[in-house]
């Protein structure tokens, strides 16, 4: 019952970071799995098992809030699901010990990549609207999917960044579609992990807690998306994910432990300055966001 709990809170706070940065519930559920010594398949199998239940709620809540682009959704979610059925295939037939080193590596990567695309990103909405066509939308959807299912997470890393990357995108409208077609990505992982690893190989017990909290947590996400700023949280999600992950890599190494140590305080040191400076950036751009979203409402009102 500890456990079950445990994982449940779990569930709560990945969602709690998926639904708010558009990235993050498999990262942080499948890391923490690894962690606790469960196979790379079946750590992503449960994790996947318990999204497609997440998932739905949290896309009934971005459309609630709005947060959806109905278009863009139906442009990524074919791709995205046949990527996410072949990457299950493929890390179900993946054997042997170095399994768990090509997922840790993969999630080290993709916590790099959200701590600087969130560092480095520009207002969208400050830039011309740039339409995209299939030729953007199919291959994002297929590679996304793929690693989603095959590394453990990677829908909303992969496709959120490069989405907002794109002129004219705007936060929330991404990140609410990310999620909301996330449903279809987990649904096609989850039926690809049966078919290659079969029912009895899915901790249910697992599946079931963490799917519990993301459940709780996903309207308050949406609101989140909706009201508040989300560069805190991708720093400190992405931070969490680098350090845990380093920590995974190096027990394949014979490194020694004063240097092991000295690698994790660098790690802290440095995620710390990059969290208190970010703190800081984003105390100076409230009042210049309260006062542009007072400016509009006037604007509307007149």
């Amino acid at each position: 019952m500890e456990r079950f709990v445990i994982l449940a809170l779990v569930g709560l706070a990945a969602q709690l970071v998926d639904g708010a940065l558009g990235m993050g519930y498999g990262l942080t559920s499948t890391t923490l799995l690894l962690t606790a010594g469960v196979a790379p398949a079946i750590a992503s199998a449960s994790v996947h098992m318990a999204e497609v239940v997440t998932t739905a709620a949290s896309g009934v809540s971005h459309v609630k809030f709005g947060n959806v682009d109905k278009q863009m959704a139906k442009r990524l979610i074919i791709p995205g699901a046949i990527g996410a059925f072949l990457g299950a295939t493929f890390l179900s037939q993946l054997t042997g010990e170095y399994v768990r080193l090509y997922v840790s590596i993969f999630l080290l990567c993709l916590g790099l990549y959200i701590l600087t695309r969130f560092l480095f990103l520009q207002d969208a909405r400050k830039q011309e609207h740039k339409v995209l066509t299939n030729k953007f939308y199919v291959p994002l959807g297929f590679v996304a999917g793929f690693f989603d299912a095959s590394g453990g997470g990677g829908w909303g890393p992969i496709a959120t960044p490069a989405l907002l990357s794109q002129k004219g995108m705007e936060p929330r409208k991404v990140i609410g579609t990310v999620g909301a077609s996330e449903f279809a990505v987990a649904s096609a992982a989850t039926l690809g992990f049966i078919i290659s690893l079969g029912l009895g190989n899915i901790n249910w017990l697992w599946a079931g807690a963490i799917m519990l909290g993301g459940v709780i947590a996903a309207p308050i996400a949406a609101w989140i998306v909706k009201n508040l700023p989300t560069k805190i949280l991708a720093v400190i999600v992405s931070g969490m994910l680098i350090f845990t992950n380093t920590n995974a890599i190096l027990s394949y190494t014979n490194i020694e432990p004063f240097w092991e140590n000295m690698i994790y305080g660098v790690i802290v040191a440095v995620w710390l300055m990059i969290v208190l400076y970010v703190i800081q950036k984003e105390r100076r751009l409230i009042p210049r966001a309260v006062q542009y979203l007072q400016d509009q409402k006037s604007r509307k009102t007149s």
